[in-house]
């Protein structure tokens, strides 16, 4: 499992995103299934992707602040403080020893 940190993750949930233009409301609705419920729209498509950005970052937020476990998107996972440590004394790093 390889942990990374928050704009990294940003960009995982992004390679799964889906886009669809709804003609009969003249937008682009943009989810993404990895993160439930996710999901947002645009007049165009990079109106859609910016708004999915920030969306996608509001739903992490939110659910670091409920005390929710991030999922493992695509083999990876957001990092937190003490994961990272955790990963230094695992690999043997004695900077902070």
């Amino acid at each position: 499992m390889k942990y990374v940190g928050f704009k990294d993750y940003v960009k995982e949930v992004l390679k799964s995103a889906q886009y669809v233009r709804d003609e009969g409301v003249g937008c682009v609705v943009a989810t993404t299934p990895v993160l439930p419920g996710c999901m947002t729209q645009g007049d165009n498509f990079e109106d859609a992707r910016d708004n999915l950005i920030d969306a996608i970052e509001l739903w992490v937020t939110v659910g670091l602040r409920e005390g929710e476990e991030m999922p493992s998107i695509n083999g990876v996972k957001l990092a937190s403080a003490i994961e990272q440590l955790e990963d230094r004394v695992l690999v043997g790093d004695t900077t902070h020893a």
